[in-house]
């Protein structure tokens, strides 16, 4: 077909390029960012129309066959121009790769462990459908997911500054980045699962330990990151004695369900949430090892109003105690031996007093007598 361009306005969308070389000219899409109020909500795009200046569509599709140019795109052809199938259209220049140091990246690891959410986030796609531009507003395009069926499934406005990666008519699936930007951590858990989400921090925090030389095994990461995915929302509690919206320990929710059905109850349906290494950190079930990190005060303070109990389940807390870490080769066979082992000593009943000594005990009974003078006590003791 013939090419047309869309909202093309040198100065405004697009810049004039000259090869000092060739001297030939190409002609530039301008980042939004960089425009004047008139470029900001315009999108430069090259349309197709046959030779009666009619729009063509893709074959097979009611999709108009029409490109959205992306910031920095070149563009050689000009305004009705010839093109076949395979036409090269504009060139997308390959971005340099940044040289980071160790002093910048490691902010960027900070942000990561911290779970912290971008500026700018990229947006992902919410449903697996396909794609279609509806009603723009002022300011803002209207993008809609529909299913195969044309159902609509899920809609929403984007700002028209926002580079679009995707066309009209494509096919996307759940968590595929549909504008540029730094992707979400919480959004990657939502829509694609704890397993893409572990795969991306581990990378993105390689990547820049990776620039400097250092080599660190996956495996310390990944613990970290299994540290920040510990606790769940519940989103129906069931027949099980959690609230609605609370965030519990994933090993208690577990526990809890095994329970329920075996018990031919409902059990409680959550979701994994994603929380930074310090806020982690606070949200451990032992108030000791919370308390070693930070905000001592306020932690034992609450501890003690709950009248909480540490069970000494972890390592932190059962080094600062001065007892044994539970881990280690013989951890299992030590778990093992507290579970068979049955208590041979006497138990303690109420009415006795054993003597520190050891050498006598003590029953004590109390008798109340009521006189003139008051209520007086009695004492009985034996040997």
């Amino acid at each position: 077909g013939f090419v047309r361009f869309a909202e093309f306005e040198e100065g405004i969308t697009i810049q004039r390029h000259a090869d000092e070389m060739t001297g030939l000219s190409s002609l530039v899409i301008m980042d939004p960012k960089q425009r004047g109020a008139l470029g900001k909500d315009k999108r430069p795009m090259v349309r197709l129309l046959d030779e009666y200046g009619n729009d063509l569509f893709i074959p097979g599709t009611n999709t108009l066959a029409q490109y959205p140019l992306p910031s920095g795109a070149i563009v050689n052809l000009a305004d009705g121009d010839e093109v076949a199938v395979g036409d090269i259209i504009a060139r997308i220049p390959q971005e340099s790769s940044k040289t980071r140091d160790i002093t910048g990246g490691l902010p960027r690891v900070a942000d990561l462990f911290e779970a912290r959410k971008p500026k700018e986030p990229a947006i992902l796609a919410e449903k697996s459908g396909i794609i279609e531009f509806g009603k723009e507003t002022k300011g803002k395009q209207r993008l809609m997911i529909r299913d195969k069926g044309g159902e609509i499934l899920y809609e929403e406005l984007i700002p028209k500054w926002r580079q679009v990666n995707v066309f009209d008519g494509e096919y996307v699936e759940q968590g595929e980045m549909i504008a540029d930007g730094e992707p979400n951590p919480h959004d990657i858990l939502r829509l694609l699962g704890v397993q893409e989400l572990a795969a991306y921090l581990t990378k993105e925090i390689q990547d820049v330990y990776r620039v400097q030389g250092v080599k660190i095994n996956d495996k310390h990461i990944e613990v970290i990151v299994r540290q920040m995915l510990r606790k769940v929302e519940i989103i129906d509690s069931g027949d099980t004695s959690f609230i609605k919206g609370e965030q519990v320990e994933r090993t208690r929710v577990l526990e809890e369900n095994d329970r329920a059905q075996a018990e031919d109850r409902q059990p409680t349906r959550y979701q994994p949430i994603l929380l930074g290494i310090t806020k982690a950190s606070l949200a451990t079930e032992s108030f000791i090892s919370a308390a070693s990190f930070q905000e001592t005060t306020r932690v034992l303070t609450e501890a003690a109003v709950r009248g909480l109990r540490d069970d000494l389940r972890g390592l932190k807390e059962n080094v600062i105690v001065g007892r044994l870490i539970p881990a280690g080769t013989g951890l299992a066979y030590h778990l093992q031996r507290r579970e068979n082992w049955v208590p041979s000593r006497p138990t303690i009943q109420a009415g006795h007093v054993f003597d520190t000594s050891g050498e006598s005990e003590v029953k004590v009974t109390v008798e109340d007598k009521d006189d003139d003078n008051g209520a007086e006590a009695g004492e009985e003791s034996e040997s």
